[in-house]
């Protein structure tokens, strides 16, 4: 019997192995990504961390483009230098040397030296994996103190006008400045920079107040249509692929529909809102924070409402109408019949809709990108709106991904706090049966 049991659980396992496999690879694996990237100061617009660096390397394509003309320069002002300024440029050479010893005291960056200096001379552009070779941190470090003694020096020497060729040798040395690349791992930095800034805490408050009061009334809506279209009337059919429309259509295109319809100038629905005093200006809908705001609620209301219907009908559909005739030879009213009857065997349809519409919701992105672009003054700025504009329009990648990874924890919250308060008796119920 034992044997039997354990055979259909190994079984069962099995079965649903493939289904967590999939789910790992396609919903967990991106976090885990963007978690890892979270913990670097990774950013595109900047060469030095446009990728991810544990250790220190050293960019050897750019300092061989800078280290021999400036070797070469030095030669030339020592030949023409007095003997002070000689004796000072003796012993820039001279540190200059020793880097490049430092440099090529590993036979392997030795090697990899000589292949990227030879394809530079053959105006070639060598690849990363060539160019870049990891280096010590003491060699890093004693690279980099060199670097800046020499061209505090030979600042120096030309702000007291000892150089004939000043402004080359210095820009040669400066140039030396950015080819020890650090490594760029923060570890809780980007989190730490987020949680303490106002505009994190903003947009998270604009997405929980867009989420709260869009879904509720979402809700309300959706539930009074899918009672409605539950109802056998001629064209009920009809009436029922109308309501459909607006969610069928793309959000883009919506959004960008209500645009137009919000315009200060020639919007229709601005131009009935302020006719009827809910607005004070046709241009207050997309110029103010509360106009912006409604806006949005008011566009994603009408769009999703229909997707809440659609839910709430088909828990509709399930509920026996023998409970309804039996309620009424009691004498209950529909009133009564509604918060006895619907309300109790609709509780898993409407945690169903809750759930998916809180958390569409919450990720909501391209209604209010389009609509408003955040604006104005990030009045509607969503943290998804945010970590858009951190990793794409300023290429802060590390920033950006720190950003996805709240977001995803808000979501994964939201989800547990709908299942422990409306879904738990519904969980201990089907575990009875």
């Amino acid at each position: 019997m034992r044997n039997g049991k354990r055979a259909e659980q190994i079984l069962g396992y099995s079965l649903v192995a493939p289904a967590l496999l999939l789910i790992l690879a396609v919903a967990i694996w991106p976090v885990i990504q963007s978690f890892y990237y979270s913990l670097f100061d990774y950013r595109l617009n900047d060469p030095t961390k446009s990728s991810i660096h544990l250790n220190y390397s050293l960019d050897l394509e750019g300092y061989l483009q800078n280290y021999p003309f400036l070797k070469s320069s030095l030669t030339q002002e020592m030949a023409q230098a007095n003997p002070d300024a000689k004796k000072a440029l003796v012993d820039v050479e001279e540190k200059l040397k020793k880097i490049d010893q430092t440099i090529r005291a590993d036979q392997e960056v030795a090697k990899r030296y000589d292949q990227v200096d030879e394809a530079l001379n053959n105006f070639e552009s060598p690849s990363d994996e060539l160019k870049m070779v990891e280096i010590d941190e003491e060699a890093a470090r004693q690279f980099q103190n060199n670097v800046r003694e020499v061209i505090k020096t030979l600042s120096q020497m030309k702000e007291e006008g000892k150089l004939k060729q000043a402004d080359k040798i210095v820009g040669l040395a400066q140039g030396l400045k950015g080819v020890v690349v650090e490594p760029n791992f923060i570890g809780w930095q980007h989190y730490k920079d987020s949680l303490g800034d106002t505009r994190t805490w903003k947009a998270l408050w604009n997405t929980a107040s867009f989420t709260i009061i869009s879904v509720a009334i979402e809700l309300v809506l959706g539930l009074g249509i899918a009672l409605l279209i539950n109802k056998t009337f001629f064209g009920r059919g009809l009436v029922r692929a109308a309501i459909l429309v607006p969610w069928a259509i793309p959000t883009a295109v919506s959004a960008l529909m209500w645009k137009f319809l919000y315009d200060g100038q020639n919007g229709i629905v601005a131009k009935y809102f302020e006719d009827i005093g809910i607005v004070h200006r046709m241009g207050d809908l997309l110029t103010t924070e509360v106009g912006a705001m409604f806006a949005v609620i008011f566009a994603d209301v009408w769009k999703t409402t229909p997707y809440m219907a659609l839910l709430l009908l088909a828990g509709l559909q399930t509920i026996p109408s023998s409970l309804y005739e039996a309620a009424s030879i009691d004498g209950a009213t529909k009133w009564q019949q509604f918060t006895k009857i619907t309300l109790p065997l609709l509780k898993s349809s409407i945690l169903v809709a809750l759930l998916f519409r809180t958390l569409d919701a919450f990720r909501v992105f391209d209604l209010i990108y389009v609509l408003t672009g955040g604006g104005p003054a990030n009045s509607t700025e969503t943290i998804s709106i945010l970590a858009y504009k951190m990793m794409f329009s300023q290429t802060n990648f590390g920033e950006g991904s720190a950003l996805a990874v709240i977001v995803f924890i808000c979501v994964a919250l939201i989800s547990m706090i709908y299942i422990k308060l409306l879904g738990a008796d519904l969980l201990s119920d089907g575990a009875k049966k």
